[in-house]
C-alpha cells in the first residue's frame, strides 16, 4: 500500500556520506605510480629556491610541505588513488594563481588542480611529485542577480554553501550531488558533474553562465560573463567545462540558478523487474511531464549492502528493484492531482508493488539519505571498482547481468543510478585489488559499453583511472584535436598530467 503524505515546500540539507567515508580507516593506498606501472615525465623537480618563490607570493601558512600536512591532499576518497607530491599551495586569489602559473609553466613545474577531492578517477590527486593548486580558500561568493538567478562566485566554494545561500534568495543550484556537503563549484565545473537532477534541469555546459580562467602559461581568460545568450564567436567558456583542469583552471564561476520549487515531493517504491522500472519510468514522464525532478534507481543488491553497512532503516520492504523519485513543481494541488494519478495508474498496472510518498522534511531527508549512501557503502565491504557508465535504456542494466556472470563469489556487483540520463553506476566489490580482477574488468567492460553505443564515463570524468580506454567513446580524429588543443594551450604539459589524454592515440 503507497503511503502518501502531505505535500510541503522543502528545504532538505542532505547528511553528507562523503564525510562518512573519507578516510574511514588508516589504511594507506599503494602509490598511483607503482599499482599502474606509470613512468614520470620529464617536468622538473621541486626544490628550496621554488618553495621560497611561493612563499613569497602566499602567505607561509598557505604553503604546505609537512609530510603529515600533504599526504591527505595525495589521496582520493576512495583510497584508490596515491600520489607522492611535496606540496601544496592554497590560493586566494586569481592573481595568486596567475602568478604560481606562470612560474611552474617557466620552471617546468607540473601542477595538480584540486577542489573538494570528490572524485572517483584519480583526477583531483597527483600521480607523482606535482604540486597541488588547493583551491578551498577561494571561497567567496561573489554577486547574485535575484531576477536573472545568475550567481557569480569563486572557484573554492562548497556546493552545499552555494546552495544553501541561493536559497535564502529563493533560487536553487542547478546540480545537486552526494558529495555536494565537500565538492566544489570549480571541481564540479571541471569535470562537468552531472548529479540526481540532471533530467530536470541539465548539465553544466546548459547552467554555466561564464567562467574566469588561468592557461599554463599564466594568462588569465576571462570570459565571465552572466548572459543566457552571447553568441559571439568560439564559446571559449566550453573547454574549460568537462576538461579536468587539463587545458586551464577554473577559478570564477557564473551559473544559472533555478527558481526554488514551491511544491516538492519524494516517492520511494517498490519494483519487481528492471522491464517495470522502465515501464515505470515512461509512465512518469508521460504523466508528470514538467514536474519530473528525478528518477533513479537502485537494484536490490545496493539497497541491501547500503543498509547493512550504515545501519539504515528502509522504509518499504525487500523488492528486486527501487525507484526514487522526485517532483518540483509550483503549485502543489496542480502536482499533487498528477502524482495521485500516475499512483493510480502505476498501481493498478502492478508497476508499483509497494512504497511511500512524502514531502516531510525528515522522511525526505531520510530517503535520499539511502541513495546517497549507495556511493560509500561498498568500501567497507572491501576493494570497490567503480564504474560510470552511459547506455541506452533499453540496455542500461544488462551490463550488471553480464558482470555477475562474469564473476563468481565473492565478488559482489550491483547497479544504481539515474535512469532519467542513462547513467548507471555500477559496482564490483573484492576481498581486496589485485591486478588480475582489474584485467579480468578492463577494458571488458568498456568494450561491452562501445558495443551498444554507450560511454564509458558519463558524469565522473576521465581522470587517471580512463585515459587508455578514452578511445572507446571517442574517434582517432577527435583525439587528435583534443590533443591539439592540449598542446596549443598548455604547450609544457604541465597541468595535470597523466589525465585524461593518452599518451598514443590509437
Amino acid at each position: 500500500m503507497i503511503k502518501l503524505i502531505t505535500i510541503l515546500t522543502s528545504n532538505v540539507k542532505r547528511i553528507n556520506v562523503f564525510s562518512q567515508a573519507k578516510y574511514s580507516t588508516t589504511f594507506l593506498p599503494q602509490f598511483s605510480s607503482e599499482k599502474y606501472d606509470v613512468k614520470r615525465k620529464k617536468f622538473g623537480v621541486l626544490n628550496s629556491t621554488d618553495v621560497d618563490y611561493f612563499k613569497s607570493v602566499l602567505s607561509e601558512d598557505r604553503v604546505l610541505t609537512e609530510e603529515s600536512d600533504v599526504l591527505p591532499f595525495n589521496i582520493d576518497w576512495i583510497k584508490n588513488c596515491r600520489g607522492q607530491s611535496q606540496l601544496v599551495l592554497k590560493p586566494k586569489t586569481t592573481e595568486e594563481v596567475s602568478q604560481i602559473l606562470s612560474y611552474c609553466n617557466e620552471k617546468h613545474l607540473a601542477i595538480c588542480p584540486q577542489g573538494g577531492n570528490t572524485g572517483l578517477v584519480g583526477g583531483s590527486v597527483p600521480v607523482f611529485d606535482e604540486i597541488v593548486l588547493n583551491f578551498g580558500l577561494m571561497n567567496n561568493i561573489i554577486s547574485l542577480d535575484d531576477i536573472s538567478g545568475a550567481l557569480v562566485c569563486e572557484a573554492g566554494c562548497v556546493l552545499e554553501n552555494l546552495d544553501n545561500y541561493v536559497r535564502d534568495h529563493n533560487l536553487i543550484m542547478p546540480l545537486d550531488l552526494g558529495a555536494k556537503g565537500s565538492c566544489q563549484i570549480g571541481g564540479n565545473v571541471s569535470t562537468n558533474a552531472g548529479g540526481l537532477r540532471l533530467l530536470r534541469y541539465g548539465n553544466l555546459h546548459g547552467s554555466v553562465l561564464g567562467l574566469e580562467a588561468v592557461k599554463a602559461d599564466g594568462t588569465v581568460v576571462n570570459c565571465l560573463r552572466t548572459l543566457k545568450k552571447d553568441n559571439t564567436g568560439y564559446h571559449l567558456k566550453h573547454l574549460f567545462i568537462g576538461s579536468e583542469g587539463t587545458l586551464g583552471v577554473v577559478t570564477k564561476v557564473a551559473i544559472h540558478c533555478p527558481v526554488l520549487p514551491k511544491s516538492v515531493s519524494l516517492g520511494y517504491f517498490g519494483v519487481e523487474s528492471f522491464e517495470n522500472v522502465l515501464k515505470l519510468y515512461q509512465n512518469a514522464k508521460s504523466s508528470l511531464g514538467e514536474i519530473l525532478s528525478a528518477f533513479e534507481m537502485a537494484d536490490n543488491d545496493s539497497i541491501s549492502a547500503t543498509l547493512d553497512s550504515f545501519k539504515l532503516a528502509n522504509p518499504i520492504a525487500e523488492y528486486p528493484f527501487y525507484v526514487l523519485l522526485e517532483t518540483h513543481g509550483s503549485n502543489e494541488a496542480h502536482d499533487n492531482e498528477k502524482l495521485s494519478r500516475f499512483l493510480t495508474q502505476g498501481m493498478e498496472r502492478g508497476l508499483i508493488l509497494d512504497g511511500t510518498v512524502t514531502s516531510e522534511l525528515t522522511k525526505m531527508k531520510n530517503i535520499w539519505h539511502i541513495r546517497e549512501s549507495i556511493a560509500g557503502a561498498g568500501l567497507a565491504g572491501g576493494y570497490v571498482f567503480k564504474y560510470d557508465v552511459s547506455l541506452p535504456l533499453s540496455r542500461y542494466y544488462a551490463l550488471v547481468h553480464t558482470l555477475r556472470e562474469r564473476f563468481s563469489h565473492p565478488a559482489r556487483v550491483y547497479g544504481y543510478g539515474h535512469v532519467g540520463d542513462g547513467n548507471i553506476h555500477i559496482n564490483v566489490i573484492v576481498p581486496e585489488y589485485s591486478k588480475e580482477i582489474t584485467a579480468k574488468l578492463e577494458p571488458f567492460i568498456f568494450e561491452e559499453v562501445a558495443k551498444v553505443g554507450g560511454s564509458i564515463s558519463a558524469e565522473h570524468g576521465i581522470g587517471f583511472r580512463k585515459p587508455q580506454f578514452i578511445h572507446y567513446s571517442k574517434d582517432k580524429t577527435a583525439l587528435n584535436l583534443m590533443k591539439d588543443l592540449k598542446k596549443s594551450m598548455d604547450p609544457n604539459g604541465i597541468l595535470n598530467p597523466y589525465k585524461v589524454l593518452p599518451d598514443v592515440v590509437t
